[in-house]
């Protein structure tokens, strides 16, 4: 056993015990053991346990991912005003600067990639379990055991089977024709579920602004570029590693899938449609809109803001420049002027203002709202 294997050898008992754990309550409720169902439902079952306790450090990848879209056009002025200075003083300015933007907005460039760090200690865990089960089966493995991981469980294991695949079988060590089948299906579930993942997160969950700076493009490129990385190195990886990845992915597609369609990143895509599915909502129900009811809120609190006082009395022209210089006359002649024209401005052809015109519209539409709630009583108690 070489030194990455003693080094992971913690993680792979805890990875072993989980899966055995698993595979003896598949075969506690019936599923024979000799079948690869059992195995396969064990390294599945692994990888929602593993999902589950990442799920706090998930929702601190998506704000952490939010607080950076946010950031981005403050570190461009920052990253502006700091432009062509080398020298250690500015570097290090700017360096505090930058700390003090991640503090502001409780972000650092590392917390969008900790679910993944984290578990890429388990998946060259889990790969080395695989790939050790041979050895173990045969009684050559240099320990009697990894954790509960028995040499007749690692026999019963390493027996199992997925469509004729076994689970530590690779497309490049193996001869036969049907694992090589098996592994090119499960790599390419494997990359395409991670460009689904990827362009979920970053096309559908980010707004214009967002979408037009270095940070999004990269994340572009990377969406492109990940599922050929696992495209190209997955054919090193064992079955049973390439069953645990595809599964992390649709484990992370549904998961974003239901924050997005929840909790969308404001100015998104996905906002924009919850916004219309919720509009739907409150129609069908006879209410306003989002937008209609915002407005409403505008106005009420644009006339709540209005003066109440005595009526302000004109002041004749003569009376009004007394003690005025003839430049101070002209400029507060000039001045009425100015808002005569804009008041007049906002009336329009039917005497009202903007205000006044908006006041009507919603007047009307809930008049029609009200009406359409006494026919549906109506229709009800018919």
């Amino acid at each position: 056993m070489g030194w990455f294997d003693s080094l992971l050898y913690p993680i792979k008992v805890a990875v072993a015990w989980i899966m055995v754990m698993i595979h003896n309550g598949l075969v506690a409720i019936g599923i024979d053991t000799e079948h690869g169902l059992a195995w396969v439902l064990s390294i599945v079952g692994l990888t929602i346990v593993i999902r589950i306790i990442l799920i706090p450090l998930f929702f601190k990848q998506i704000k952490a991912s939010r607080g950076m879209q946010i950031m981005q056009p403050e570190l461009q002025a920052l990253q502006k005003k700091y432009k062509g200075k080398t020298d250690p003083a500015s570097r290090q300015a700017q360096q505090q600067e930058m700390m003090a933007l991640y503090k502001k907005h409780g972000t650092n460039p590392f917390s969008s990639c900790m679910p993944i760090l984290l578990q890429m200690p388990i998946f060259f865990a889990l790969f080395r379990v695989l790939a050790s089960l041979p050895q173990l089966a045969d009684g050559t493995y240099p320990r009697d055991s990894i954790g509960p991981l028995t040499q007749s469980l690692a026999e019963q294991a390493e027996a199992s089977t997925l469509f004729g695949a076994r689970l530590s079988d690779t497309f490049m060590l193996t001869t036969e024709m049907t694992p090589k089948i098996v592994a090119l299906v499960l790599i390419a579930l494997m990359s395409i579920t991670t460009f689904i993942t990827t362009r979920q997160l970053t096309m559908k969950n980010m707004s214009a602004a967002a979408l037009d700076n270095p940070m999004a493009r990269q994340q572009k490129m990377m969406m492109y570029l990940f599922p050929v990385i696992f495209a190209v190195t997955g054919v090193n990886f064992p079955i049973g590693v390439l069953i645990y990845w595809t599964t992390t992915n649709l484990w992370s597609m549904g998961q974003q899938f239901y924050t997005i369609h929840k909790h969308p990143a404001p100015g998104s895509e996905a906002e924009k449609k919850k916004i219309e599915r919720e509009n739907q909502k409150r129609i069908a129900k006879g209410l306003p809109t989002i937008e209609e009811e915002e407005r409403q809120k505008r106005l009420e609190a644009a006339l709540e803001e209005e003066p109440r006082g005595q009526r302000k009395q004109p002041v004749r022209k003569d009376r009004a420049g007394r003690g005025k210089t003839t430049r101070e006359i002209l400029a507060s002649q000039g001045g009425g002027q100015e808002e005569d024209a804009t008041d007049d401005a906002e009336v329009g052809p039917d005497g009202l203002t903007g205000e006044q015109r908006a006041q009507r519209e919603y007047e009307r539409r809930r008049q029609q709202r009200a009406q359409a709630r006494r026919n549906k009583k109506k229709k009800k108690r018919r």
